[in-house]
């Protein structure tokens, strides 16, 4: 047993999932692996318990179905050695709008939002209580970019950067740490799995490159990692005019320019 608080990882078997799991490894935490792969699972924890001498439980799960998602959520609240939950699950559509089924957009969103979601309501009481913990929310700079074309997803994935945001105002002041990281294209199965040919996309991160760049960001406990990013100061732009739009927007009265004219 590490004195090191556990991880519980969700799509844990492959991508990014994978890659935090042999990171947190590496830095010696024990680990709680969830994804419904159940056999990749078995190999990836038999290799890295025999490499760094870790403990490492499986759930298998598809946080789509409600049954799994409860099993997870209750490990989450009972299991008080778990101290990092990474939210790193998700999907992909490919297509526009207009060829999306209702199948499938209620499939991305209960595993892009609702699974994530339940997660980090699960275990952040806990944490708050304790005055301690972190959790890591897997988005996309697609929730920046509406121009990517990838309407659904990105709305999913900038819910997941405004929740964490939310979450991080609501509990930094009880010791609680969470980050959203915003990936770019990443090479990893996600695309195979939306119908996408990852070779024609033009700029595809390395994942090793993407986790350790969002450790980075982890271990100097920034809010929102963009790994991406070569000009910081174009996150901050942002967020500089973001905030001065709050005072405008708290108005009892409507702007001018959308008053009835005579």
């Amino acid at each position: 047993m590490s004195a090191r608080p556990t991880t519980l990882i969700t799509g844990a078997s492959s991508g990014i999932g994978a890659t935090y799991a042999e990171r947190f490894a590496q830095r010696g935490h024990d680990l709680v692996l969830v994804a419904r792969d159940n056999s990749r699972l078995e190999a990836l924890a038999a290799r890295l318990r025999a490499q760094h001498n870790i403990a490492v439980d499986l759930l298998p799960a598809d946080l789509t179905d409600q049954a799994d998602l409860a099993a997870v959520e209750a490990r989450l609240r009972d299991d008080a050695g778990i101290g990092i939950l990474i939210n790193n699950a998700g999907m992909a559509l490919s297509g526009g709008f207009l060829q999306q089924s209702s199948e499938s957009i209620d499939r991305l969103i209960a595993l892009n939002t609702t699974a994530l979601t339940r997660l980090t309501a699960a275990v952040a009481p806990r944490f708050a209580q304790s005055g301690t913990g972190a959790i890591v929310n897997i988005g996309s700079v697609v929730g920046l970019a509406p121009e990517f074309g990838m309407s659904i997803y990105g709305a999913t994935k900038a819910f997941v950067l405004f929740l964490s945001q939310g979450l991080s105002l609501e509990l930094s002041p009880k010791g609680v740490y969470v980050q959203a990281v915003l990936p770019a294209a990443t090479r990893t199965e996600i695309w195979e799995r939306a119908g996408i040919d990852v070779n024609s996309l033009p700029e595809v991160m390395d994942v090793g490159e993407l986790v350790d760049a969002a450790l980075v960001g982890f271990d100097s406990r920034e809010l929102v990692t963009i790994p991406p990013l070569q000009v910081a100061g174009r996150w901050e732009a942002l967020e500089s005019a973001r905030q001065g739009l709050l005072s405008d927007i708290r108005q009892a009265q409507v702007a001018e320019r959308y008053r009835p004219q005579a």
